[in-house]
């Protein structure tokens, strides 16, 4: 008998987005105060939120969040948005550059050079400027119900800096310097826990250019 395709990805990626949505519904309530140490510790969850609707997006890229393939393309286009008002085709296109010319100059993500000129051209390759006209027209019909305040420590703040995480944990770590491999990547220390809270399993990294196919949640299985 053929096996029913799992639908295990779509409840993941709903889990992920309703996580992120009540979370930041939430936030934008709460009234706010730098004095309260919880600020901060909150503006790293919703960091940690925002990289998992890049993560799902990412699965999206690799048509593992649903076999409805309608359903996985919105998926990622509705997490691409959400994350901040990038275009999927875009994402996807230079995300499958990445895997077909890893550590070349064709490769998107790749650049000889250290960390802050390389996290420059990784944001300039992917940012354009219809998405910060888009952005700052969102910011500013937001404010006019929401403190400005609260946009920024857990609207603009978290999505910046989760740039930096799945940069760090998923670009720079795995892809600097010299490899021996094919896939010029490297994975960080099978810790499942500290793998998981640094980027979704991504640290794996070597790992998933193996077996692209394989959904964020199922990568620790590899290593």
């Amino acid at each position: 008998m053929q096996k029913s395709p799992s639908h295990t990805g779509l409840f993941v990626a709903l889990l992920v987005i309703g996580c992120w949505a009540t979370s930041i519904i939430l936030l934008m309530r709460w009234p706010f105060s730098f004095a309260n140490p919880l600020v901060y510790l909150m503006v790293l969850v919703q960091m940690h939120l925002y990289t998992g609707l890049f993560i799902t997006a990412h699965d999206a890229m690799h048509h593992t969040v649903s076999p409805v393939k309608s359903v996985n393309d919105f998926v990622g286009y509705l997490c691409t948005f959400l994350y901040a008002s990038f275009w999927y085709p875009k994402l996807y296109t230079k995300h499958h550059q990445h895997h077909n010319h890893v550590h070349t100059t064709d490769d998107p993500d790749y650049h000889e050079s250290g960390f802050w000129r390389w996290y420059v051209q990784f944001i300039r390759n992917y940012l354009s400027v219809w998405q910060i006209v888009a952005m700052a027209i969102i910011f500013n019909i937001l404010k006019l119900r929401i403190p400005q305040q609260n946009l920024i420590m857990f609207w603009v703040v978290p999505s910046l800096l989760s740039t930096l995480q799945l940069f760090y944990f998923g670009t720079y770590q795995p892809h600097k310097g010299e490899h021996d491999n094919k896939h010029f990547a490297r994975s960080q220390r099978r810790n499942h826990l500290v793998a998981f809270f640094s980027c979704y399993f991504f640290g794996y990294h070597y790992e998933h250019h193996e077996a692209p196919g394989v959904p964020w949640w199922k990568l620790w299985r590899k290593v």
